[in-house]
């Protein structure tokens, strides 16, 4: 039997430590000792991309990381996209856009298109395409999933436009500023 290490690391924003085994992968780590489970194992050799987190806003299979390398790192996990409650851009237009079906694959799909919208709030589908290319999906299919991605780039950057003294008015209802956007003159009877 090894000795277990001490890991002390952020994950969601939160100072964690933990005890690990020296080989144990960060995803078990992550959903058997924190319950985090929405890192899912699909593979478990680094190809699926279910098992997908952020360490230092990169994303990586934390089935192939060892938890010992997270020493010192930021975690962002799927459970961290949510703030006070409120769904992030991507969960919602994956909602409404029905960019999942199963969910196995979900969470990596979330978590890897926030690090491409932390870094580029405006991608081309092509980049998308590429930043997503590590992440199977085997019930959805793609087209779905791109769009998602496209119409929460779109929703952030009305958002952060709102925030950075735009008009204050946004033709999507969720877009975070100036409220519901408006339908249309009301009918009369």
């Amino acid at each position: 039997m090894s000795k277990k290490l001490h890991v002390t690391t952020t994950v969601n924003g939160e100072a964690v430590e933990f005890l690990c085994e020296p080989r144990q992968s960060l995803l078990e780590v992550l959903r058997e000792t924190m319950r985090l489970t929405g890192a899912k194992e699909g593979c478990n050799n680094g190809n699926c991309g279910a098992c997908t987190v952020l360490m230092n806003g990169v994303p990586v299979n934390s089935c192939i990381v060892l938890a010992v390398e997270a020493e010192g790192a930021k975690l962002e996990t799927v459970e961290g996209l949510a703030d006070h409650g409120h769904l992030h851009p991507l969960q919602s237009c994956f909602l409404e856009g029905a960019a999942l079906q199963c969910g196995i694959c979900t969470p990596g799909f979330l978590v890897t298109a926030k690090a491409l919208l932390d870094r580029n709030p405006n991608p081309s589908e092509h980049e998308i395409r590429f930043q997503l290319a590590n992440n199977l999906c085997r019930c959805t299919g793609y087209d779905k999933i791109v769009r998602a991605v496209q119409a929460a780039a779109a929703e952030l950057r009305a958002t952060k436009a709102c925030g950075a003294g735009g008009s204050g008015t946004v033709g999507h209802a969720d877009a975070g500023c100036g409220g519901p956007a408006v339908a249309g003159p009301a009918k009369t009877t």
